[in-house]
């Protein structure tokens, strides 16, 4: 170094609005998951916040989140691997996402979480090791790779629940989050190469300083650096609100039937069209009548991971969707 120049300044300094953008990431999602909550509670059409303007509002935000993922996981190990702190955050998330899962498949056991953000970040976080050392392009063209995946290497070879998590299935999969592998680990790759393009034309000071006003820069800063505990806290706290509006403001009642399918159709549309999943759920509700099962299936007593039955009615009507 020139002894003229000025040393730059600690990397905590340089990093700072990191923390903010994080912590904007994180206020939107609580935006998104109220809407999400009045949905549930049965104030919105079903399907309401998974398509159109909402369905785009919550992938740019898990496309956030994935892109600080890849930008802070080249920054903690670009001078090699810092294995405890990466073992002690990675065992935080794991038993997070763990729990997320078990909370989820109690509440809502038809489409619980089985790979969501949280389980993404983890996997991410191991995956991207493989990719520190190589260089930015090499990284970016991967990144590219690894989003187009879906749209050509998807196969009925993969429908298993034991491949769920790679997105490369070609059955639609039910889930209130769901960020597989495929395109998800693109936009943390993604942000790798963008921390490795920064770091190595010396731009991070981009990320240098406060925003205004100063109680907003400290507020941002102290979510975005408690992430983990802000992403386990908020909904929670959200959806016990939204109940107790529900008490005192209740939605319009339902018949079981109105239910069902508006619970049907929530959970379907999270990841498929609206179109496929209006048959797809009156196929179901159809069936279940016929067969005469539909009140021990609304009651709880009977549902498709333990019942043969609903099994072959949900593949049956799965298949007669598909068909325009």
């Amino acid at each position: 170094m020139n002894p003229t120049e000025t040393p730059a300044p600690p990397v905590k300094s340089r990093l700072g609005k990191l923390d903010v953008l994080r912590g904007i990431a994180l206020i939107a999602m609580a935006t998104y998951h109220t809407g999400w909550d009045f949905e549930f509670f049965g104030y919105m059409e079903p399907g309401t916040t998974g398509h159109g303007a909402w369905k785009l509002y919550a992938r740019i935000i898990a496309s956030t989140f994935l892109v600080l993922v890849g930008f802070s996981l080249v920054l903690a190990h670009r001078n090699g691997i810092r294995w405890r702190p990466f073992g002690i955050r990675l065992a935080q998330i794991v038993a997070a996402s763990l729990g997320i899962t078990l909370v989820t498949r109690y509440i809502t056991p038809d489409s619980f979480v089985f790979f969501g953000i949280l389980h993404e970040i983890a996997a991410a976080s191991v995956l991207g090791l493989l990719f520190l050392r190589l260089p930015a392009i090499m990284i970016a063209i991967a990144a590219a790779a690894v989003v187009a995946a879906p749209h050509y290497l998807t196969s009925a070879a993969l429908d298993a629940p034991a491949f769920w998590a790679l997105g490369l299935s070609e059955i639609p999969i039910r889930s209130n989050d769901y960020v597989p592998v495929f395109p998800w680990f693109g936009p943390v790759l993604a942000g790798m190469a963008l921390a490795k393009t920064l770091l190595h034309f010396n731009l991070m000071r981009i990320f240098a300083g406060n925003i205004r006003p100063g109680w907003l820069d400290r507020g941002l800063r102290f979510i975005g650096q408690h992430s983990l505990a802000f992403y386990l806290i908020h909904q929670p706290a959200l959806i016990s609100c939204v109940f107790l509006i529900a008490q005192v403001f209740p939605p319009a009642t339902l018949t079981p039937h109105e239910v069902f399918d508006r619970e049907c159709t929530r959970s379907c549309s999270v990841d498929n069209e609206k179109a496929f999943c209006e048959r797809f759920c009156t196929c179901t509700m159809s069936q279940l009548e016929t067969q005469k099962i539909f009140d021990d299936v609304y009651a709880g007593k009977r549902n498709q991971d333990n019942d043969p039955q609903i099994q072959d009615i949900t593949g049956m009507c799965t298949e007669q969707s598909l068909q325009p």
